[in-house]
């Protein structure tokens, strides 16, 4: 499936396989589900906009050493992932269905935790 021209370019994979609900790997949301909820389409499209701020190999780095640095700090895996900055502001919109038209550039940087 491609995503609305418009707004932004992906392409949906559907992988029965997956051990996630989703996921986005620039340019493709990989889905386990044949038929993703809009919120799920909505959360890993706010990964593709950070990704694509990141120019997406720094998206993948910075996401990594943030969740090391959560595991680090003696937190289990699913707190280490939630508190991922990416993370934050994915879960926190992904109900919102218009917040990619208003998101501001570089907005997962108000959920960044200083050390």
């Amino acid at each position: 499936m491609l995503g609305n021209r418009k707004k932004s370019l992906f392409f949906t994979i559907y992988c029965p396989f997956l051990n996630v609900d989703g996921m986005a790997i620039f340019p493709f949301v990989l889905i386990r589900t044949k038929l993703p909820s809009k919120i799920l389409i909505n959360h890993e499209r706010i990964h593709l906009a950070q990704q694509l701020e990141l120019l997406i190999l720094p998206f993948y780095i910075w996401y990594l050493s943030e969740y090391l640095l959560n595991r680090l700090k003696g937190q289990n895996h699913q707190v280490a992932y939630r508190n991922i900055c990416f993370e934050k502001e994915a879960y926190e919109n992904e109900d919102k269905l218009a917040y990619l038209t208003n998101r501001r550039a570089w907005s997962f940087l108000k959920y960044l935790k200083m050390v």
